[in-house]
């Protein structure tokens, strides 16, 4: 496989990630059958196109770090993020559709880089974190200029306001390039808010350790895609509160939306009439009041485990 290939191999993994996570039904989520208020299954699929060229480049990086064409500090995530926003924004007109995806996707595309392929081209998951984890912790001040930038270019919902390094107050970026501040820095300082924050700075856990597993379980046992990723959402959500419900209502909803997804699984998910019954309860619940309890974070997680499944093989 030439560099140029796996490069591409990688971004196709990436992308299918993401068109597969929109084609499902998950609970409060924007699916082919229901969108938001100016968000639709569309926009999802204009921004995964849009997202491949930054893939692509995320990993033709990974790949010149891996052969010592450059450190991994140079990786310009941060970039990266910020160009694959603007390039999202760029193709549909739907607003911020994948912020968060993108923040987890760009490590990984780098790391995919880094990763020897195996014969079929899947990547070995344990080699992959732990490039992750490199990827990640090698970032500069520059990468969280640039996140910031991103962020003020997606414009997502549910930023409550922070007492430092606010992402809406322009010092910000100047004290980030004074005091060295690197977007992993940052992180840390988001990650008891924010689930894609912890991700970041703890590499990976509920994706790799708990999610990933769960999902590949469901596709060899019950063999239905659909339903899989359907319940490796519910499971995701029903262990960990979704943090932006937390941030747009409170955490005592978000708690109860986990209560919720808990017992959706437990009485048999969409195997069973009770099951299926309890996830359009949940739906509705989550759509009602303008989509202020969307399970964003959630959804971002699963994308992300989608891409574990896609990058090791999986094919639908």
């Amino acid at each position: 496989m030439t560099h140029h290939d796996k490069a591409k191999y990688i971004s196709q993994c990436l992308q299918l990630a993401i068109l597969l996570e929109v084609s499902t039904t998950k609970p409060g989520n924007v699916n082919f059958m229901v969108g938001f208020e100016g968000t639709r299954a569309e926009h999802f699929l204009a921004s995964a196109v849009a997202a491949a060229p930054s893939f692509e480049e995320a990993a033709n990086r990974g790949i010149n770090i891996a052969n010592k064409t450059f450190p991994v500090s140079k990786a310009g995530i941060g970039e990266l993020i910020k160009t694959c926003v603007t390039d999202i924004g760029a193709w549909q007109k739907g607003g911020n559709t994948l912020l968060g995806t993108i923040m987890l996707f760009v490590p990984i595309a780098v790391a995919a880089g880094m990763t020897k392929t195996k014969n079929n081209f899947s990547l070995d998951m344990v080699a992959l974190r732990a490039n992750v984890k490199s990827a990640v912790q090698s970032t500069t001040a520059q990468d969280a200029v640039d996140l910031y930038e991103a962020v003020n270019i997606a414009n997502p919902s549910g930023l409550n306001k922070s007492n430092e390094l606010d992402v809406n107050n322009p010092q910000s970026k100047q004290q980030l390039l004074k005091d060295n501040i690197s977007l992993f820095k940052v992180f840390q300082i988001g990650a008891p808010y924010d689930d894609v924050c912890s991700e970041w700075v703890n590499n990976y856990p509920i994706t790799f350790t708990e999610a990933y597993p769960y999902l590949m379980e469901q596709l060899k046992t019950k063999g239905d895609l659909n339903q899989a990723i359907v319940h490796t959402f519910l499971k995701i959500l029903s262990e960990h509160p979704d943090t932006f419900i937390a941030r747009k209502a409170d955490k005592e909803k978000a708690r109860e939306i986990s209560n919720d997804a808990k017992n959706a699984l437990q009485i048999g998910g969409l195997e069973t009439q009770a099951g299926r019954k309890s996830i359009n309860g949940l739906d509705l619940k989550l759509r009602g009041s303008g989509n202020r309890l969307n399970p964003g974070t959630t959804a971002d997680i699963t994308a992300t485990t989608l891409a574990l499944c896609t990058l090791s093989g999986y094919r639908p």
